[in-house]
């Protein structure tokens, strides 16, 4: 493939390293109007439905929140006490709030690692490479998942699991998003980018639907004692991840880097991060300030997602079957609720969708901790509605961005906008980590997220933007 920029001067200075770091790639100079093969363009997209069952399944609606933070990795005798018992109710806030504590700390994680092996892999031009290897192990964590038997001895090595599997899955992200613009065309790149969400949250209702529809069928007589269909389904998200992301592998070429493309250690990765955010400051505060207030309400966003299968199972007492039918209506409200706020964006503004979000997602949160005594009515409601907000909060997001990206600038922003919202990830799993631990009772996580949604509003509500034209 040949070089992207436009008959450059040999003798053309090099330009300095900035923090790209992986969400869109330089867009300004990888971004041409040639047009990419469609197998290419599905092939990428594929990799969204292949991990999606890590998020939706593992993560989120079935082993985390039906397996390891259940009565399965209580003491016996603390198992055994009735449902509403306060002894009981105690260490199940323990567990939930010792996964808590994984997620926190996997976030930082991310932190650390995710802008300096992003900017490597730009640097490289191995994406690709890169993408692989972290797909595998993300496979490899699933898999891993297969050794946690139902013993409170194993909580902590699945919750470990689980958090490294979410780092894998982070980094994995960085380097996928970063391909985004060897599939597309500056005409095409949003619809693309749509392909792959979409195609995601459809994996997810599938992977969904066939464990219950194997619960259904009690698991073709399989001995299900000791975790084991719990076990068995992460072990299956593992093969599909592999088996889903070939296309990709096999599909799409390798992009050869950009040509003089400095070397940057690993220390100097976090001032060239520090620099470049000092001089968005200095020069295009709007846009500074946008970065930083969507990375805390994306933070949030990510939280109601991540705890809302526990706060279902644990808090709510949903039966296993329960929480499966749940998430499959949540990723099918999320998906359409996405849709039709692409319309409201052009109509009324991204930053008045994503506003709009926010205020629903709070006055939903406050409304499923208020009234979580009246039954698991209140969560189906509240939980649904809170699924329809997250989705056109976060494709707004990126609408937004765009518009207060300065001319010329659209690769560097969105290299800090995946990482500013990396730097805040663990903002959610600690507050709802601190609410739990001190009150004592699951339920009160979900102030915990509340807090950084109504924090990130704030934020946003002090950001300076042009006003959008609508469309009649």
């Amino acid at each position: 493939m040949t070089h992207m920029e436009p008959d450059p001067a040999p003798s053309a200075p090099v330009p300095p390293p900035t923090a790209n770091t992986g969400a869109i790639g330089p867009m300004a100079r990888e971004l041409t109007d040639e047009p990419v093969p469609r197998r290419q363009v599905f092939s990428w997209a594929m990799w969204d439905w292949a991990t999606q069952p890590f998020n939706s399944v593992v993560l989120t609606f079935v082993f985390a929140s039906l397996y390891l933070v259940s009565d399965n990795f209580l003491p016996a005798d603390i198992a055994a006490l009735p449902a509403g018992d306060p002894v009981r109710e105690r260490a199940l806030a323990d567990l939930t709030s010792g996964y808590g504590l994984a997620t926190t700390l996997a976030g930082l994680l991310i932190l650390l690692l995710a802008p300096v092996l992003g900017q490597t892999a730009d640097r490289s031009g191995r994406k690709k490479q890169w993408l692989m290897a972290f797909t595998l192990l993300l496979a490899l964590a699933q898999f891993a998942l297969f050794f946690v038997q139902a013993d409170p001895v194993f909580f902590w090595y699945g919750a470990i699991v689980l958090a490294l599997g979410a780092v894998i899955s982070e980094i994995a992200g960085v380097n996928y998003n970063a391909m985004l613009v060897q599939v597309s065309t500056p005409r095409t790149i949003g619809k693309v980018s749509g392909l792959g969400w979409g195609l995601g949250y459809i994996g997810g209702i599938v992977a969904l639907t066939l464990v219950v529809i194997l619960t259904q069928l009690d698991w073709f007589g399989m001995d299900t004692s000791n975790g084991m269909a719990y076990r068995v389904i992460a072990a299956g998200c593992g093969l599909w991840t592999i088996l889903f992301a070939l296309p990709l592998f096999l599909n799409v070429p390798e992009r050869p880097p950009l040509e003089r493309a400095p070397r940057v250690g690993f220390f100097a990765s976090y001032g060239i991060l520090v620099r470049d955010i000092a001089k968005l400051y200095r020069e295009h505060p709007p846009t500074f300030w946008f970065l930083l207030a969507s990375a805390v309400y994306r933070d949030g966003l990510a939280g109601v997602f991540a705890f809302g299968g526990i706060l279902a199972a644990v808090a709510f007492g949903f039966t296993d079957n329960e929480v499966l039918i749940f998430g499959i209506a949540a990723n099918v409200v999320a998906g359409i609720s996405t849709i039709l706020a692409g319309r409201a964006d052009d109509r009324f503004g991204a930053r008045n969708v994503i506003v709009a979000a926010l205020i629903g997602l709070i006055a939903m949160g406050i409304f499923v901790f208020a009234l979580h005594d009246v039954g698991t009515i209140v969560f189906w409601v509240g939980g649904l509605l809170l699924s329809a907000f997250v989705g056109p909060a976060q494709a707004a997001s990126r609408s937004l961005l765009a518009r207060a990206t300065p001319p010329g600038m659209q690769g560097e922003i969105f290299g800090l906008y995946a990482t500013t919202g990396r730097v805040a990830s663990f903002i959610s799993p600690a507050l709802w980590t601190l609410f739990i631990a001190i009150f004592g009772s699951t339920i009160y996580g979900v102030l915990g997220i509340v807090v950084v949604l109504a924090l990130g509003l704030v934020l946003l509500l002090f950001v300076k933007l042009p006003k959008v034209q609508r469309v009649s």
